[in-house]
């Protein structure tokens, strides 16, 4: 008897432990959103909410926001292919591969930023136009992505090609802290910046080639944008529609409270990275950067063009698979 008394406590005791694990979350009943972004001011929204608490008040207690930082696109689209991100910021460049190789499983939700990036060139240089980047060596921040893209649009424009085309243009991956280094050396003579590397660089003397408006689309194409897992989305479509009324009082707040919406952006920077920005810098840098919810779909698709013909991805997705509805 007391064998089956045992027994009806361990079984009893197991379907306890059953119930009490479930969900995504940490805790009985709690759900767990998982929020990728980057320690980046064309993030501003991720930085605002993080540094408030915004996002985790609006959620309440029972569900659970967990926030994970990178440092590149490739990777944080790996972290939403195996589940780990839900919802993200992330470049648009890397959005539309990630859509088009989980073949539509990660869709863009909505935009982030826009523009913030200028072309630039070292102090007397000579470069008076794109035209004059002919023979010259071009740095990016990495190759296929938006900044990238950006530039052999630019190229195409002028009718220039990049050496790996059959033109003489050099395109090299340089990451932005060293291109300061690298342009003094001579061993590149121009590069497309993001904010808030473009404000730094001429603080440090180079020279603005093209600003933010004359790059891409007068400077409106997307920067940034949110993408979220389809199948989040639809199991917990309630959450999703709560990220994007927070996202975007994230944005109204940015815009009409900009001095105390980037202190609290700089000191969330500084919280993750153990680094500020001055307040002249950072000021500069939201010159150039857009903040918005509504996406430019003209801009997205043109990077998506680019990219196929560039060959980062194999085709290019329809409107009714990238965007979310």
């Amino acid at each position: 008897m007391k064998m089956w008394k045992k027994l009806l406590l361990m079984g009893t005791l197991i379907l306890t432990a059953a119930v009490t694990g479930c969900g995504n979350g940490s805790k009985s009943g709690e759900t767990e959103v998982n929020i990728g972004y980057f320690n980046n001011v064309t993030h501003p929204q991720a930085l605002l909410m993080k540094s408030e608490g915004s996002l985790e008040e609006a959620f309440g207690e029972d569900v659970q926001v967990k926030w994970t930082a990178f440092n590149a696109g490739p990777a944080e689209v790996e972290a939403l292919f195996s589940g780990d991100i839900d919802i993200g910021y992330i470049g648009p460049v890397p959005a539309i591969s990630a859509n088009v190789k989980s073949q539509g499983d990660v869709v863009i939700l909505s935009s982030a930023t826009q523009g913030g990036a200028i072309l630039i060139t070292g102090k007397d240089s000579g470069i008076n136009s794109v035209e004059d980047l002919s023979g010259k060596n071009v740095a990016i921040p990495q190759i296929g992505n938006t900044q990238h893209l950006c530039l052999l649009h630019l190229l195409e424009e002028n009718g220039l090609k990049p050496v790996t085309d059959g033109g003489d243009v050099t395109v090299s991956a340089v990451a932005n802290a060293d291109v300061a280094n690298t342009m003094e050396r001579g061993d590149i003579d121009a590069s497309l910046v993001p904010e808030p590397w473009g404000a730094t660089l001429l603080e440090q003397g180079s020279e603005i080639l093209l600003d933010y408006d004359k790059i891409y689309m007068d400077g409106q194409y997307d920067v940034a944008v949110v993408v979220v897992r389809k199948e989040f989305m639809e199991e917990h479509p309630e959450l999703v529609e709560k990220f994007l009324q927070e996202h975007e009082a994230a944005t109204a707040k940015i815009k009409d409270d900009r001095d105390n919406s980037l202190k609290s952006i700089n000191a969330e920077l500084e919280s993750a990275t153990g680094k500020s920005l001055s307040e002249s810098i950072i000021k500069e840098a939201f010159e150039r950067i857009g903040v918005q919810t509504e996406l430019n779909k003209e801009s997205v698709m043109g990077f998506a063009a680019i990219s196929k013909a560039q060959k980062f991805i194999d085709e290019v997705p329809e409107e009714s698979t990238l965007f979310a509805k």
